[in-house]
């Protein structure tokens, strides 16, 4: 332990003395690699006066075709999922590693970010407020995505002899292609999918969590930071690295109590100044439902407000990137489809609630001073609604998005490690490799701007929903019939609540 903590100080100490220059030499080098990534992965088509990310169109296709082919168990699942949480029907002699809590806070705590607070300011700016009736929409049509993946997850994981897991799509991917006779082309998909999985964890959920954390608590200590960034890194990197030591049992135990009390102290806040401007509350409302369908200042009009609130959607939440698959694979249960359960609840907190409440605090802040954020966007526009209540509420502002990045961190740090163990195996020292370089990027991601390597990031993780939601495609009978299966059980009393 002691000799990887000195590795891993030295490694950031010996990019002090040249990450003003290099970081500017390495955007140069990646910058056409990114730019043809981008490209490719966010090509847009014109509809309509408006442009479409086919990426998008592919997640939300596959989103509504889950949604009826699974009889919207978006909806009729949602009572049972939180009875699971609950621990109802927990039982302790079931194999894993995490309750159904543990792994919902731990992929909560992986889509939970700064996008939940800036990302909701960008879709109203450029979409206008109906862009959050689209994003409501998508977060539940992504709940059904997520049911899929996430009982995928945990059907194909891999059992260790030392009782640990990994799943995700990787290994759906392999196994289940395997299954139907495809396994040159399963085992293709799944080191695609590591591959991407594992770089991009570097970067969109690493660096840049790290990145926007350090410019937060600079903002609000007036500049007092400048040129500390590498002192703010490296103690971000040495709890990141304290806590994902000792795997997805210590995640977890982190998860549990930081994604209730983050998601907790945002929203009080954001009710509160809800509350305050109680009186612009019905015009808000009606902003977002006229906006949604009729899309005034928006280009595309409604159809633009569709877009671009299905974008921010897929962004927040992820559904059909498969990543919350990884953590959810590591519950203790012995029904595959519990998970699947438990995986509704995710985006409905995540877009549903969080994104819906942030954008109400932006929209009665609009209703009541339409200038209020100045020419602000992003997090500052966020920020400034807020201040227009509570002057001093930057601080505590600054210190949710610090506990959003790093409570992402955490999780995406197990998502790529199970990329890499897929692609090197479970051994120990490989899998101390990977933690050092994550927690040395979560060093970099304050003291450098690499803007070309986050696009490169960004587009990867992207770009594998591709086989991820294909995979779906194929898989989904094997997920209905064990939907049916677990309904007949539940229905026949063979599935017992330990509450009763």
């Amino acid at each position: 332990m002691k000799r990887v903590l000195l590795s891993l100080v030295a490694l950031i100490l010996f990019t002090l003395p040249v990450s003003a220059g290099i970081d500017e030499t390495i955007n140069e080098i990646t910058k056409p690699l990114a730019s043809f990534i981008g490209s490719v992965v966010f090509v847009k088509i014109p509809l309509f006066g408006a442009e479409l990310p086919i990426v998008v169109l592919w997640l939300v296709i596959g989103a509504v075709f889950f949604t009826v082919y699974m009889g919207f168990i978006n909806l009729r699942g949602f009572g049972h999922a939180i009875k699971l949480v609950r621990g109802d029907y927990a039982d302790p002699n079931s194999s894993g590693e995490v309750s159904h809590f543990q792994a919902l806070a731990t992929a909560v705590s992986g889509t939970v970010g700064i996008g939940n607070i800036g990302g909701v300011a960008v879709a109203v700016t450029v979409g206008g407020a109906g862009a959050t009736f689209w994003l409501i929409v998508a977060g539940l049509l992504g709940m059904s995505t997520k049911f899929v993946e996430c009982t995928l997850g945990v059907k194909y994981r891999l059992e260790n002899e030392d009782g640990s897991v990994s799943g995700g799509p990787m290994y759906y991917l392999d196994k289940g292609f395997s299954e139907l006779g495809m396994a040159g082309f399963g085992r293709f998909m799944g080191i695609f999918y590591a591959v991407g999985i594992c770089i991009g964890a570097l970067g969109i959920g690493n660096m840049f969590q790290s990145n926007q954390a350090y410019v937060q608590l600079n903002t609000v200590a007036n500049g007092a930071l400048d040129g500390m960034g590498w002192l703010v890194g490296l103690i971000l990197a040495a709890v990141v690295f304290a806590v994902i030591i000792g795997g997805i049992k210590s995640i977890a135990r982190v998860t549990e109590k930081v994604v209730p009390f983050m998601a907790v102290f945002y929203c009080a806040f954001a009710i509160i100044v809800i509350l305050m401007n109680f009186t612009a509350l019905p015009q808000a409302i009606s902003n977002i439902f006229t906006g949604a369908f009729t899309g005034e200042g928006v280009a595309g009009g409604a159809l633009g407000a569709l877009i671009i609130g299905f974008q921010r959607a897929v962004f927040s939440n992820e559904a059909g990137i498969g990543s919350a698959s990884i953590a959810h694979s590591a519950v203790k249960t012995s029904e595959p489809v519990t998970e699947g359960y438990v995986s509704l609840l995710e985006p409905f907190i995540d877009t549903i609630v969080i994104c819906t409440i942030t954008a109400l605090v932006i929209g009665t802040s609009q209703v009541m001073d339409p200038n209020f954020a100045g020419d602000a966007t992003g997090v500052a526009m966020t920020s400034a609604a807020f201040e227009r209540q509570f002057s001093w509420f930057p601080t505590p502002l600054a210190i949710a998005a610090l506990l959003f990045a790093f409570s992402t961190m955490i999780s995406w740090s197990y998502y790529g490690l199970k990329g890499w163990t897929y692609l090197f195996g479970e051994g120990a020292s490989s899998q101390m490799v990977y933690k050092v370089i994550f927690c040395v990027f979560v060093a970099l991601g304050c003291m450098v701007q690499l803007g070309p390597i986050l696009d490169i990031s960004d587009a990867l993780v992207f770009l594998i929903c591709v086989p991820n939601i294909l995979g779906l495609y194929f898989l989904a009978p094997i997920v209905k019939k064990e939907m049916q299966k677990y309904q007949a059980k539940l229905d026949s009393g063979e599935i017992k609540s330990y509450r009763d």
